[in-house]
Parts: structure tokens; C-alpha cells; sequence
């Protein structure tokens, strides 16, 4: 057997339920993406690609034939937009390395009054356009999904551009992640999202620290 085959066939089983080994692989994946973002470490973004890749495969379950049998678009969609955004991050804090005279990834900053009024209408909008095409899409949750979805993309794109707000979007996205998740049989993702929810308050924290720094040395972050 290769390892694609198994890697697309490897089951784990307790009782009646069966959790397959590449969701609990991708989360693996996920969480080491987010330990290594929040100590600023520029291979965040290529090790969260993998997870998304395989992730992606996982919530379309009835296209690759998970044992949930269930369709999460806007789960599936956000793996896709992770990649999109991995890339990004990957390239901004590549040059923000080079710009910075202590050669970090990124300085961890809030945001402004006019980043905020650029952000949050974007944010409706796509939140709206999200859940539209779900629901007609036919996606398990579309509400749930749709902010899922959503706050994924707002957290990430806060991540690479180093807003210190972007931890406190994953707490929101967790709270709504938790409860689908369980509900639609995604176990090891739901799990991962606790895990996450005790995580993100870390993240903050160290961030926010780290802000504060940067501030009292009069650090300007990188637009």
C-alpha cells in the first residue's frame, strides 16, 4: 500500500465512530502552524499549507469519502484560502524580515482607526456573500460555516500583516467552530479547536507583550 493510499484510507476507530488518520494529521499541522506563529517564525506558513491540503480533503466528505459523509463548503473553502494567504504571509514576512534593522518577521502592532474602517465593512460584506453561496452550495451549517469561513480569513490576513487583533477573531471563530464541529462528527477538528480557544489567549498575550516593546522603542510596523 503507498502511503497516498493509506494516508486517504487510514481510519481510526472508537466504537461506532471512525475519525480518519489525515484529519488528525492535518490538525497536527495546524497546531504546529500556530505555535510556530505565534513565536513569529516564518515557517508558519509553509507547514500550515500542508495541513490545509489535507484538511481540504477532509470536509468535503462526501467527494473524497470521509465517514462523516458531510459536505462542509466553507470549511473546505477556507483550507483553499489559507493557501492563498500562506503565500501572502509567507512573502511579507520574508520582506519584513529584510526591512527590519533586528530582522524580524513581522512587529506585532494594532490596528488603526482607518485600518478598522477599511476592515470591518469588508468583513460584512464577505460574511454575506459567504453564507449565500453556502446555503446555495447546500453546505452543512451554512451560518455557522459562513462565519467560520470568514474569521478565518480576517484572522489569517491579521496574522501576516501583524495585527495583535487577530488572536482575539480566533477566540470568536473557535466558539462557533467547537459546536459544528461536534455536531457534524468532525471530531479531532473540534478538539483541535479547544485546544486552540486555551492557545489563542497565549498568543495574545505574548503579542501584546511583544507590542508594547516595540512601541516603547518607537518601532514602526511594516505597511
Amino acid at each position: 500500500m503507498s502511503l497516498l493510499h493509506w494516508l486517504f484510507a487510514a481510519e481510526i476507530h472508537f466504537g461506532s465512530k471512525a475519525i480518519l488518520w489525515r484529519e488528525v494529521i492535518g490538525n497536527v499541522f495546524g497546531l504546529a502552524s500556530a505555535v510556530l506563529g505565534m513565536r513569529r517564525k516564518i515557517s508558519t506558513w509553509p507547514i500550515g499549507l500542508i495541513g490545509n491540503v489535507l484538511l481540504f480533503t477532509v470536509f468535503l466528505g462526501a467527494v473524497f469519502h470521509a465517514p462523516q459523509n458531510k459536505d462542509l463548503y466553507g470549511q473546505a473553502g477556507r483550507q483553499v484560502l489559507f493557501g492563498v494567504l500562506a503565500i501572502y504571509g509567507f512573502y511579507r514576512w520574508s520582506n519584513s524580515r529584510r526591512d527590519t534593522l533586528r530582522h524580524e518577521t513581522v512587529v506585532p502592532h494594532w490596528t488603526s482607526g482607518r485600518e478598522r474602517m477599511q476592515i470591518i465593512p469588508v468583513t460584512i460584506v464577505f460574511f454575506i456573500l459567504s453564507y449565500t453561496i453556502l446555503k446555495s452550495l447546500g453546505s452543512w451549517g451554512p451560518m455557522a460555516d459562513a462565519w467560520i469561513f470568514t474569521g478565518s480569513a480576517l484572522a489569517t490576513y491579521g496574522m501576516a500583516r501583524g495585527y495583535v487583533e487577530f488572536w482575539l477573531v480566533w477566540i470568536a471563530v473557535d466558539a462557533v467552530g467547537v459546536p459544528l464541529l461536534v455536531k457534524a462528527g468532525y471530531y479531532p477538528s473540534a478538539t483541535l479547536y479547544l485546544v486552540y480557544g486555551a492557545f489563542v489567549i497565549w498568543g495574545f498575550i505574548s503579542w501584546l507583550k511583544v507590542s508594547r516593546q516595540a512601541g516603547a522603542l518607537g518601532a514602526a510596523p511594516a505597511q
